[in-house]
């Protein structure tokens, strides 16, 4: 295989790493996986992601998913967009790393598919949302202040750290489509506010918002997407 098959959906995870190849300027196709057939959970998409869930990345090596993994992986086969394995900052960018997909993407699904974690009781489903809005908020605090000390987030040319939260900072003003979103405001944390600010001007933002229907502004104002193929949702 020449390059890598991206196997992705609109405006889902695998936005991420579409948004790590095109600042890399990787070699890559896609391939859409059809979110209104289920066909993520189909035998032959589990033969790649056994999850069931986007993305799943075909590269020469064989296949990869988990987002955090894959695009951890592509920077340091790379060598760009994250500190290098002997580098001090290392430490410090793999911790914010792991936070970005461990807790704050985590508990971002949680506000979009509660009923996966209380099950089918609207009260309980609506408890569970209300609580992780707040612990949602929390974490956007957290980032902001690390991105104010100079950590966590890149001054310059973005880090795969930078496009991960440009890419949950979306979608928290976004989705659900038809729930509460008043908890959400982007200029309560100014310096996020500045990096997506900074994020939406990069060509390689540019071309991942034409080939997915973002929009000209997909993380500063973001607007519902219109792919030209597939559903977001």
């Amino acid at each position: 295989m020449t390059g890598y098959l991206l196997h992705y959906a609109p405006d889902n995870a695998s936005l991420i790493v579409r948004l790590v190849l095109e600042e890399l300027r990787a070699p890559y196709r896609t391939r859409l996986v059809d979110r209104s057939t289920a066909q993520q959970r189909s035998d032959r998409y589990r033969a790649l992601n056994p999850v069931g869930r986007i993305p799943a990345l075909e590269t020469p090596v064989g296949p990869m998913f988990e987002t955090g993994a894959i695009v951890l992986w592509l920077a340091d086969t790379h060598g760009d967009l994250f500190p290098a394995a002997e580098s001090a900052d290392r430490p410090c960018a793999l911790s914010w790393l792991f936070f970005l997909s461990n807790t704050l993407h985590a508990e971002l699904r949680t506000l979009f598919y509660p009923e996966q974690g209380v099950g089918p009781d609207s009260a309980a489903q609506a408890a569970l949302r209300a609580q992780t809005r707040i612990n949602l908020a929390h974490h956007f605090t957290l980032l902001d202040r690390a991105a104010a000390q100079g950590i966590a987030l890149g001054d310059r040319r973005p880090t795969i750290c930078d496009l991960y939260a440009a890419a949950l900072l979306r979608w928290s003003a976004l989705y659900p489509v038809d729930a509460d979103r008043d908890w959400f405001r982007l200029a309560r944390w100014p310096n996020l506010a500045r990096l997506v600010t900074r994020i939406d001007e990069r060509c390689s933002v540019h071309r991942v918002a034409m080939a997915e229907g973002l929009g000209p502004t997909p993380f500063s104002d973001p607007h519902l997407p219109d792919p030209p193929e597939g559903s977001a949702l």
